[in-house]
């Protein structure tokens, strides 16, 4: 056996190793478990390879479990869409007074590019308006209809409830509004006699 501490080659009816000391049964033991498989459905991997379904699934139970309504993620896009949009407002008027500097020194070809490298800022400036509007609007919409959604009666509240006694000192059932199931059997034998009669 190999010594998992010192990584000595070791006999196998040894307790300890002579190297180091190691408690080589209790090593023994814990490899001998059946437990002790490694579970690939719980790694990076497994995940790696979930489909897109599952994948969702997961990432809806995990934010589920940490609290993430669906408006707080509306307001996180929102605040997400502001703060970019102010990003690249900010980094095209840095651009646009640091390049206006710096066109003084060079060619009047290279002068003209420079000067309208503010626009770079636009890029980012437009995604946080992006961001914002898909959060006020679109993302409003899908709150509001997942709050439609748990308002609305589930298909098992509707079910009457099922027939039951009323206390244990009787047999009387609960009438439920619902006829027996023998009552349509009967019924219908007693058509078929009649058909078979003439």
């Amino acid at each position: 056996m190999l010594c998992p501490r010192c990584s000595s080659n070791q006999n196998d009816d040894i307790k300890f190793c002579t190297s180091c000391g190691a408690n080589l049964e209790a090593v023994r033991e814990a490899l001998g478990r059946p437990g002790n498989k490694l579970d690939w459905s719980d790694t990076w991997v497994a995940q790696m390879f979930m489909s897109g379904k599952a994948n969702e699934l997961r990432k809806l139970e995990l934010e589920r479990r940490m609290g993430m309504t669906p408006e707080i993620k509306r307001y996180n896009e929102i605040k997400a869409g502001v703060i970019v949009s102010s990003t690249g407002l900010g980094l095209a008027i840095f651009l646009h007074v640091f390049m206006k500097g710096i066109a003084g020194n060079v060619a009047p070809e290279a002068a003209e590019i420079i000067t309208r490298l503010w626009i770079v800022g636009i890029i980012p400036f437009l995604i946080g308006v992006a961001l914002m509007i898909n959060g006020l609007v679109v993302s409003k919409k899908i709150v509001e209809a997942m709050e439609r959604g748990k308002n609305e009666p589930q298909a098992l509240d509707d079910v009457p409830a099922p027939r039951g006694l009323h206390t244990p000192d009787t047999s009387e059932f609960i009438p439920a509004g619902m006829s027996s199931v023998t009552e349509h059997t009967t019924r219908h034998l007693s058509h078929t006699e009649q058909k078979v009669d003439r």
